[in-house]
């Protein structure tokens, strides 16, 4: 192998493990976001269901809860980090609010045009296979979004 190939192969290298890096910390941030976008998107529908509250209200609570929790969990590594309040809300708003908006947006369209998910009760099996899908739908949705943070050094924390 002449000088040249051997550059332009350890690049090469470099630049692979770099998006596998990247591709690992998007993973990760992703999962963070779909742990507490979840849980708050399948309380708020779980809740409102229980509750017979109307779609409407429903979705908004899931959508609230989902965000109030997204937050939540992204707030609690930097704090232990000794950030202060205002520097965690900060870089949460910044590094997870697009993400947690794009997941929410994805699983709110999978419940609603998933038939039967809105009617469904929380005994009715296509109310799990809805939220089960919806959940998937969020992760494939913000995936792309939390590669592109990492890749551009806005998300870093695992």
């Amino acid at each position: 192998m002449n000088e040249h190939e051997k550059h332009h192969h350890a690049g090469r290298a470099a630049t692979d493990g770099a998006n596998y890096s990247n591709v690992g910390l998007a993973t990760s941030a992703t999962l963070h976001c779909l742990l507490g976008c979840g849980l708050g998107e399948v309380a708020g529908m779980t809740i409102g269901t229980a509750l017979s509250l109307s779609n409407l209200q429903t979705m908004i609570l899931a959508i609230v809860l989902g965000f109030v929790l997204g937050f939540a969990f992204g707030l609690i590594p930097l704090l232990r980090a000794r950030f202060s309040f205002k520097q965690a809300a900060k870089q949460v708003l910044i590094a997870e609010g697009l993400s947690i908006a794009v997941m929410e947006a994805a699983e709110v369209l999978v419940q609603v045009y998933t038939p039967g998910v809105m009617d469904a009760h929380l005994s009715d099996p296509i109310y799990w296979i809805g939220m089960a899908l919806a959940l998937i739908a969020g992760f494939v949705a913000a995936f792309p979004v939390n590669f592109i943070l990492v890749k551009r050094g806005v998300r870093h924390q695992h």
